[in-house]
C-alpha cells in the first residue's frame, strides 16, 4: 500500500459506508470523493448494464463526465479483465493487462480501469501518483455489488427515473440514427452517380460512408442492448434468484414458462418484474401453511403479465402492508395491481406493467410549457429534498445554473416553493 491509503484506514470504512447508503444519482460522486485520498484523478466514471436508464455514472471534470459515450466506455471494457485484482496480478505492476489510456470524451487520455465480477466498469481518468490496484479494485467490488442491489430492490424513485430516461435515450437515438442514416444514403447516392467525381474518388467516399454506416448502426444496436431483455432471459434470471428460496426449506416455487419469442422487455420493467415477484414471493412465505408457490409471466405485446398463487390460508389483501410495498413499485411503472383470497384455499396476485411509457406530456408535471430534460432532473433532485450545492454536484453544474433551473421549474409548473414543487411532481406521477 501507499502512504496515503494507510493513512486513512477509517475514513475509507465510513466512506465505503456513505457510498453505500447513496441513491444511484448520487453513487459517482460519493465513491470519488473516497477514492480521491487513494488516488488523485480528474474524473470518475462508472459503466453498468444494470442501471438501464442510467448506465453512466459520472462525476468530476465536466468537459469528460458531459462527454463521455456508451461507445467509448464499451470499448474500455472490452480491454479491461474481470474480477478483482490478485496478487500475482499487482506484483506485476500498475494496471497490468489493462488499458492505460483510452479515448474518453472525444480525447485520448491516461486511465485507470477495473471490471468488477458483476461486468460493471470503473473508470478514472488522469489518475495521479502510484495507484494501489488491490484496494481499488476491492473498493469497487463492494461499490458494484451494492448497485446491483440497489436495482434489484427495483424502489419506486429508480423506476421512475429509469423509465423516464430510457425513454429520453431511447427517442434521442432513434432520432441519431434515422437523420445520420439519411445523410449517409444520399451520399452513396451522389456518390455512385455517373456525374460525380472520379471513380478513385467516389469509391473511398463511398467506402467511408459505408463504414460510417456500420458503425453507426453498431451504436445503435449497443444500445438497445443496454435498454431490453429478453422476457425468456428475464425469467431465467428470475429462476436463479428465487432457486435458493426452495434448496433451503422453503417452499416449492412452480415457473410457468413465458413465450421464448416474445417482446423484448425495457430494462426497467425486468428489473421490477423480478423484485415484485421476489417481494411476492417473500410475502406469501410469511403466512402460515404455504407449501407451493406458482409463478407465471406472459407479454400480450403491451404489458408484462405477472401471476403469483400459493396454497396458503388465503388471508392477503391490498391492504397487508407486504402487498402495499409491492404496489408501490407497481405504481412507478403506471401498472395495476389486484389480490384475490379465498380464505383456506389461497391467494392470487395479478401485476400488470406497461411495456411503453406514456406519452411524454404525460409524464412531465401537467403545465402548457414542459419541461427540459436538465430542468426535470434539477425538478426530481429538489423535490426529493437536495439543496442547491447537492445537485450542482450531482449534476456537474454550477450552483448558479442550478438557480436558474429552479427559477424556470417554479414559473413553469405555477408553483411557489419547493414543498409545493414536490407535490406537484408527486400528482403528475
Amino acid at each position: 500500500m501507499t502512504e496515503r491509503t494507510v493513512t486513512y484506514p477509517v475514513e475509507l470504512l465510513d466512506g465505503l459506508a456513505s457510498v453505500a447508503s447513496s441513491s444511484l444519482l448520487r453513487i459517482a460522486g460519493a465513491f470519488r470523493d473516497v477514492l480521491e485520498p487513494v488516488v488523485a484523478h480528474s474524473a470518475l466514471v462508472i459503466f453498468t448494464e444494470d442501471c438501464t436508464g442510467r448506465p453512466r455514472k459520472k462525476a468530476g471534470d465536466p468537459a469528460i463526465v458531459e462527454g463521455v459515450t456508451i461507445a467509448e466506455l464499451d470499448a474500455v471494457r472490452q480491454r479491461t479483465p474481470r474480477g478483482p485484482v490478485t496478487t500475482a496480478l499487482a506484483d506485476a505492476g500498475p494496471h497490468a493487462d489493462r488499458p492505460t489510456s483510452a479515448v474518453i470524451a472525444g480525447a485520448e487520455r491516461p486511465i485507470a480501469a477495473w471490471l468488477a465480477e458483476t461486468g460493471a466498469l470503473l473508470v478514472l481518468t488522469d489518475p495521479q501518483g502510484p495507484i494501489d490496484d488491490r484496494l481499488v479494485g476491492a473498493l469497487w467490488e463492494v461499490v458494484a455489488a451494492g448497485i446491483r442491489q440497489q436495482v434489484a430492490t427495483a424502489a419506486p424513485d429508480y423506476l421512475r427515473d429509469s423509465r423516464a430516461a430510457s425513454s429520453e435515450r431511447a427517442g434521442a437515438i432513434a432520432e441519431l440514427t434515422d437523420a445520420h442514416a439519411t445523410t449517409l444514403e444520399s451520399i452513396l447516392a451522389v456518390t455512385r452517380s455517373r456525374q460525380t467525381s472520379p471513380e478513385d474518388a467516389r469509391a473511398a467516399v463511398t467506402e467511408i460512408a459505408s463504414a460510417a454506416m456500420v458503425e453507426l448502426r453498431a451504436v445503435s444496436d449497443r444500445d438497445r442492448q443496454l435498454a431490453e431483455e429478453p422476457v425468456a432471459r428475464a425469467f431465467a434470471r428470475l429462476r436463479e434468484d428465487l432457486r435458493p428460496l426452495a434448496r433451503f426449506g422453503g417452499p416449492e416455487v412452480q415457473f410457468i414458462e413465458p413465450p421464448v419469442d416474445g417482446r423484448a422487455l425495457p430494462g426497467e420493467v425486468a428489473h421490477a418484474g423480478r423484485a415484485i415477484v421476489r417481494g411476492t414471493v417473500l410475502a406469501l412465505v410469511e403466512q402460515s401453511s404455504v407449501g407451493r408457490v406458482r409463478v407465471q409471466w406472459d407479454c400480450d405485446g403491451s404489458n408484462l403479465l405477472i401471476g403469483i398463487r400459493d396454497d396458503g390460508p388465503g388471508e392477503l389483501t391490498v391492504d397487508t402492508p407486504s402487498v402495499q410495498q409491492l404496489g408501490a413499485r407497481v405504481a412507478a411503472l403506471r401498472g395495476s395491481l389486484d389480490v384475490q383470497a379465498t380464505p383456506g384455499w389461497g391467494s392470487e396476485l395479478h401485476v400488470t406493467l406497461p411495456l411503453d411509457p406514456p406519452p411524454a406530456t404525460q409524464t412531465r408535471a401537467d403545465s402548457a410549457a414542459a419541461l427540459t430534460e436538465r430542468e426535470w432532473s434539477v425538478a426530481e433532485l429538489a423535490a426529493g429534498g437536495a439543496r442547491n450545492r447537492a445537485i450542482a454536484e450531482t449534476l456537474t453544474i454550477s450552483e448558479n445554473t442550478v438557480k436558474f433551473h429552479i427559477a424556470n421549474v417554479l414559473r413553469k409548473l405555477g408553483v411557489a416553493s419547493r414543498v409545493e414543487l414536490a407535490a406537484a411532481l408527486a400528482a403528475n406521477r
